[in-house]
């Protein structure tokens, strides 16, 4: 029984930083995923697995694993490869290349 803690990165379909600074503890799976054969849903015995816990913080997350005794591995979150630009950006004059359409 092993948990996993990280920082859920926002979607590409946001813009903000909605629904991102929090962290979340989430079990392994303990047993794979099968298919049913009569409905061909993707089934599975492990019921950790819907289990998700929300923290304010990492320490309240680990503090939260080592208190029930789970062992966890921590992830960090990584850093943005690219640069946050503004849509106004693409009309600046001193670009390198102009901006056609």
């Amino acid at each position: 029984m092993s948990a996993r803690i990280y920082s859920p990165a926002k979607t590409a379909m946001q813009s903000g930083q909605a629904k991102t600074g929090h962290w979340v503890l989430e079990f392994e799976p303990e047993q794979p995923r099968k298919i049913d054969p009569l409905m061909g849903y993707t089934t599975s015995g492990d019921m950790r697995s819907q289990i998700r816990l929300t923290f304010q913080t990492k320490e309240e997350a680990i503090a939260y694993a080592q208190r029930n005794g789970l062992a966890f591995r921590v992830q960090e979150p990584k850093e943005p490869r690219r640069r946050q630009m503004a849509y106004a950006e693409n009309f600046r004059y001193d670009r390198k290349m102009p901006w056609t359409h």
